[in-house]
């Protein structure tokens, strides 16, 4: 922990936020049963002990399929006032709802800060960010919907294409973005015309306590349900109906095969996943140092390494090995461990209290093993923190080097060929990302191409990152299906729904009638601004 538990007034948690409420078919309905205590690993007292943060609902079945039903009767075999309502008015409720949200930052950062042990200016930057998408889906699907103000013809056939809602969509978000990597996937397929139900991350729960009314306010009724509890007590059920068009996900693979296995019908169920990762960075022989160590530092550990885009093996070419692992750790041990709302932080209690504990696992095996941890403060351990260790040299019989680990632990690979990650890309179960670091565009040109082929974002001198959010964020094997950017995440959502008309007099009658009646909120060439 920090040495000091001065804790700036506006952060104090003054009182618990005991949640007690859920919305489904449109009202915030009070909880009067069973509660799950909600912890932070931050203490805010001298002798350490977790912050209690307040409490949610424990939720199961029963809750669950009534959110369900609520979703499906709003959805209404495609009928409802959602999926069938004129697209300018369904963007006015998100704008609606937007609005309401930005008034409610200071107290979602809050709790972002205390639930999930994020820097202050790192989570001020996922609100915003969050907010800055949000604009950017309604700007997009106004451009979708401009593209599809129009009539084709072909071979004497009348069409007019739109991109159509899927059905009910049950979403999933992670605990390490908490907001911003689950609006990524509940906003985009609200505004499409689906109905949704929404269940909020282990870690990161509170934080949706502030925006609950929004949501109630801004949407008709059964559009937007939101439940609290243990997935598979509230997820399982669900799936289980058959019910579910889409399953939007973001997490680990076992939770979403697991998921996928209880829909009776998996043909008919659309998938959204953003899984795990295990990202590499590679270091040729000629790359800048400076520069590379730098945004392996970033990748590495930002957010403490909690990130499915993190760097989570370095490949380091034989030649520079030693002379990168000496100013790598250096660099390392020199970063501010300390709370969230510290100044200059870069390292913050771990939210999981378990967490340090594996981390020590990892190093243990690797060092039973032949690793040694490079960084004179690595595997150091605090109350609620273990400092990151950098571990070399890593075999591929080391779980460090097999496992996902998600929190500050760094195993450095050396390598003489580059066909040795190369091969090891190719034989991972993942394929989200890499770092490529290097100068020589003889050398760095036939990897390009080989990566491109392995991965889906190829990072030349920078380290791996989701954003911009404009660019597709998606990945191979294990790591995705789908993909997500604010273009990308409304097709992700939706399917090519077409009206087509022969061309005779009858049908263009009919065709010029319901545009100039306006009747119809499918069949539209209007023109939004």
């Amino acid at each position: 922990m920090s040495d000091s538990v001065t804790i700036p007034s506006e952060f104090q948690i003054n009182s618990p936020l005991h949640q007690r409420k859920y919305l489904v078919k449109g009202e915030l309905k009070e909880w009067t049963g069973k509660v799950t205590e909600v912890y932070s690993t931050i203490s805010s007292t001298s002798d350490y002990a977790p912050t209690l943060l307040g409490s949610i609902p424990t939720m199961g079945e029963g809750e669950a399929l009534d959110a369900l039903d609520a979703a499906v009767v709003a959805y209404n075999k495609g009928q409802g006032a959602w999926p069938t309502m004129r697209v300018k008015d369904r963007i006015e409720c998100m704008e609606n709802f937007v609005a309401k949200m930005e008034t409610k930052r200071d107290e979602v950062v809050k709790l972002l800060m205390w639930e999930i042990g994020k820097s202050l200016p790192d989570s001020q930057k996922e609100f915003d960010r969050t907010v800055e998408y949000i604009y950017d889906t309604i700007e997009d699907y106004k451009q979708l919907d401009r593209d599809s103000a129009k009539f084709e013809k072909n071979a004497g056939v009348y069409a007019h294409i739109r991109r159509g809602p899927l059905g009910v969509v049950l979403c999933l978000g992670p605990y390490n973005y908490p907001l911003n990597e689950t609006f990524a996937l509940l906003i985009p397929a609200i505004i499409m015309g689906n109905t949704t139900i929404f269940k909020p991350a282990k870690h990161g729960v509170l934080l949706i306590t502030p925006l609950l009314e929004a949501f109630q306010s801004s949407f008709p009724k059964g559009v937007v349900n939101i439940l609290f509890g243990r997935g598979r007590a509230v997820a399982g059920p669900i799936m289980a109906t058959g019910k579910v068009d889409v399953l939007a996900l973001i997490g680990n693979s076992k939770s979403a095969n697991a998921l996928q296995e209880q829909h009776p019908k998996s043909n008919r169920l659309r998938l959204v996943l953003g899984l795990e990762a295990k990202n590499p960075a590679i270091v040729l022989a000629d790359a800048n140092l400076d520069l590379a160590i730098e945004e392996c530092l970033a990748g590495t550990l930002s957010f403490n390494g909690q990130r499915c885009t993190a760097l989570k093996v370095v490949y380091v070419h034989e030649s520079i090995a030693e002379e990168f692992n000496k100013r790598f750790s250096k660099r390392v041990d020199a970063l501010k461990f300390g709370n969230p709302w510290d100044d200059g932080v870069k390292l913050t209690p771990l939210p999981e209290p378990g967490k340090s504990a594996y981390i020590q696992e990892l190093i243990d095996d690797a060092k039973e093993k032949g690793a040694m941890v490079v960084n004179k403060k690595g595997g150091t351990h605090f109350d609620n923190f273990i400092w990151p260790a950098i571990l070399h040299p890593v075999s591929k019989d080391m779980r460090v080097y097999e496992e996902e680990q998600f929190g500050p632990v760094i195993p450095v690979v050396t390598f003489k060929d580059i066909e040795e990650p190369l091969d090891n890309m190719a034989e991972s179960n993942y394929g989200q990302q890499v770092s490529l670091f290097g100068k020589d565009v003889y050398a760095l040109a036939p990897l390009i191409d080989a990566l491109a082929n392995l991965v889906c974002r190829v990072n030349l001198n920078s380290s791996c990152q989701r954003g911009p959010d404009v660019y597709p964020f998606t990945g191979r094997k294990d790591s995705a299906v789908a993909t997500l950017s604010v273009h990308d995440a409304l097709r992700s959502f939706s399917i090519r729904t077409f009206v087509a008309s022969k061309d005779n007099e009858l049908n263009n009658e009919i065709l010029e009638k319901l545009l100039e009646t306006k009747l119809s909120n499918f069949i539209s060439t209007d023109y939004l601004l």
